[in-house]
């Protein structure tokens, strides 16, 4: 099986010791001055042999190298020829991600063979305008890597990606739309920013995601000491990684690369190490998003906040009711990696029940009673909403025996109605019922009242949870926490 992304960046950052990443580009802005006329020569060889003595300088220090493709197709087909060579002469344990900024759907599929497949590059960038569907391209290749560049340095791009305010930026929405379209294990964020506060806030955003950090030097305050712990404070994640830093491009032009190299992670290492003498509790290592209570299925909460299941307004509920908020779990269905892991969620609970069928209760839980039964491989049977007047004019759709042991799946547990109808029609047909398993419950008394009525309610979230944890992560403020207290 092939070692995945993550796990291979993870082996090398541990193995080198480093964070650091240099992106290795025939920028002819950056050549040393002997090469300039060369460039000027076109003299290819002289430059790859650059390009390769670069790599053997500095990747004992390096946990990965950065190749902007723009360069390289710049040069026609000898630049091609020169991203062969430079990719060749990588060592075999080394991460390359392939800077491609790629916004075009339609050469999405032949990029993403070509670079994967081809040149077998361990990620890629993309651009996040064109949705979900120019990713779905690339995240097909299970064991790579997508970072989806979501903010920008340049002074003229703040217009953009601060509107419509400083307070609500539209570039943290680009961050949560794109954070649900695939697993942390295979998206991350690419981010150009040299002000820790904002990586800070891009790590708030995004606990548990790769960060390749970009012009970080852009606008250095205070010390190189004091301006690379404050990156470091604000960009690790709770696990200590998480975060690759660019090496200096000045670094390309210098006489000995490798001593550079070797100096900065020196000084990294240096940061890390005298942090524990300061305070046992290394606060270093602790991102903003500690304050998050341990709970099993953060990490669900935060991608299901993501894909917008979470809506604030006035809306009637099946039963009637008028909530000041909405939970809208039909989302999930297209976003396949959250999908996949309510479905695991699900399971965990189902494999500890005895049952001999799963039911689903139309309309928005068939979905994941479907996936259920082809991840547990049991059968699925339903309750009709309505017997139709013509065809079988089945009450429970699927096949079963009499005295069978079903398990209800249902979506969310609010007053407990529609779990309560679909159980009776099911044990209309001599069926039994014990267990109904929601994802979320909404706490409001239901649960209680399945029991009075001889079943067990187990959900995989319930809104006490949810609420927590959005609020803890800052994904709501106190007014919106305040609005789902009151539905408790």
């Amino acid at each position: 099986m092939e070692v995945s992304f993550g796990e291979k960046l993870t082996a090398a950052m541990a193995r080198h010791g480093s964070l650091w990443y240099l992106g290795l580009d025939p920028n002819p802005e950056l050549l040393p001055p002997a090469l300039r006329p060369l460039y000027d020569q076109e003299d290819w060889q002289a430059l790859a042999a650059w390009l390769i003595s670069l790599i053997e300088a500095t990747h004992p220090y390096l946990c990965a190298y950065k190749l902007s493709l723009g360069f390289y197709t710049a040069l026609g087909p000898a630049g091609l020829e020169l991203l062969g060579e430079v990719l060749a002469a990588m060592p075999p344990a080394m991460v390359v991600i392939l800077d491609a900024k790629h916004s075009d759907l339609n050469s999405s599929s032949v990029l993403a063979q070509t670079a994967f497949l081809n040149w077998r590059v361990d990620a890629i960038t993309l651009s996040p305008y064109l949705g979900q569907e120019l990713a779905a391209r690339f995240l097909m290749y299970l064991d790579k890597g997508v970072l989806i560049s979501c903010y920008d340095a340049n002074p003229s791009a703040q217009a953009l990606q601060a509107y419509p305010h400083p307070s609500t930026p539209f570039y943290l929405h680009l961050m949560q739309t794109c954070l649900g379209w695939a697993s942390p294990a295979q998206l991350g964020l690419e981010i150009g920013a040299s002000d820790p506060a904002l990586l800070a806030q891009v790590r708030q955003v995004a606990p548990d995601r790769w960060i390749l950090a970009r012009s970080i030097w852009a606008d250095q305050r205070g010390s190189q000491a004091q301006h690379l712990e404050g990156l470091l404070a604000a960009g690790l994640d709770a696990q200590s990684g998480g975060l690759l830093l660019p090496v200096n491009q000045d670094v390309l032009a210098a006489p000995d690369p490798g001593a550079l190299v070797q100096s900065l992670r020196a000084q990294t290492q240096a940061i890390l190490d005298r942090r524990p003498a300061v305070n046992p509790a290394c606060p270093l290592w602790v991102t903003p998003l500690a304050t998050i209570p341990a709970y099993p299925h953060t990490s669900l909460i935060l991608q299901l906040f993501d894909v917008g299941f979470l809506q604030f307004g006035d809306h009637v509920q099946a039963s009637g009711a008028v909530f000041p908020y909405y939970i809208d779990l039909r989302r999930i269905i297209s976003a396949p990696q959250v999908f996949e892991a309510v479905i695991q969620a699900y399971g965990e609970i189902l494999k500890t029940l005895p049952f001999d069928r799963i039911a689903g209760i139309p309309y928005g839980s068939l979905p994941t009673a479907s996936g259920l039964a082809l991840r547990l491989n049991r059968p699925l049977i339903f309750p009709r909403k309505e017997v139709k007047a013509h065809g079988a004019r089945r009450l429970v759709e699927g096949n079963y025996q009499a005295g069978e042991v079903v398990v209800v799946v249902d979506d969310i547990l609010i007053s407990g109605n529609s779990a309560l109808e679909g159980a009776a029609k099911l044990q209309s047909c001599q069926l039994q019922v014990r267990d109904i398993v929601v994802l979320i419950d909404h706490g409001s008394g239901a649960r209680d009242r399945l029991a009075q009525q001889g079943y067990q309610a187990h959900a995989v979230l319930t809104l006490a949870d949810i609420r927590k944890v959005l609020y803890g992560a800052g994904r709501i403020d106190a007014s919106q926490l305040a609005v789902l207290q009151q539905g408790e």
